[in-house]
């Protein structure tokens, strides 16, 4: 009787009317200062990289010798990197490969924006923002001065399950990233 009392005396005071639905929340996102380093000498390819990204080398079932990871673990961001040696006319294949890839996101994306963009170093670029809940919201590839001798790709990936308008100042910070690392690359 005793423990019954003191239940309903603690629901009755339980139920107030003074409750109050909490406001919406936002992501804290601190992002570090922008440092680079420069790629080891071990590739046909350098490039200046975040000094808050781990070098990995790519571990999927697909891997080719020179594809690697740039991966951020504070953000939860990978930038996916793959290169392929140009031999004959085999640049057409790769390019349409990575226009294919890009299209996939038609799907979710609302807006796909790709600018072709002239580096320091005299080469071209195509980079490629999509705007929408997309796996990949950044996307990129480079050939040589002749298109003959090399060919380079990235794609900016989040394992995350938080949309990309919130995760935009950390896309924002790794596109910047993204665009140092092309406008640093040298063919070795």
């Amino acid at each position: 009787m005793k423990y019954s009392l003191i239940i309903v005396a603690f629901l009755f005071l339980a139920c107030g009317s003074d409750y109050l639905p909490k406001p919406k929340g936002y992501n804290r996102i601190d992002l570090p200062t922008a440092a680079y380093q420069l790629l080891p000498d071990s590739f046909p390819y350098s490039f200046e990289y975040s000094k808050h990204a781990k070098l990995l080398r790519d571990s999927s079932w697909i891997t080719e010798r020179f594809w690697i990871n740039l991966h951020y673990p504070k953000m939860g961001a990978t930038i996916q990197i793959t290169y392929k040696p140009v031999t004959d006319s085999i640049i057409r294949e790769y390019l349409s490969d990575s226009y294919k890839l890009t299209s996939q996101h038609n799907v979710k994306a609302y807006a796909i924006e790709e600018s072709i963009l002239e580096m320091p170093n005299g080469l071209y670029a195509s980079f490629t923002e999509l705007e929408g809940e997309v796996p990949t919201p950044a996307q990129f590839h480079i050939t040589d001065r002749d298109s003959t001798n090399h060919f380079l790709r990235g794609a900016l990936y989040f394992r995350t399950a938080t949309k990309n308008d919130s995760l935009a100042p950390v896309i924002d910070y790794l596109k910047a990233d993204m665009l140092r690392l092309l406008t640093s690359l040298k063919w070795q």
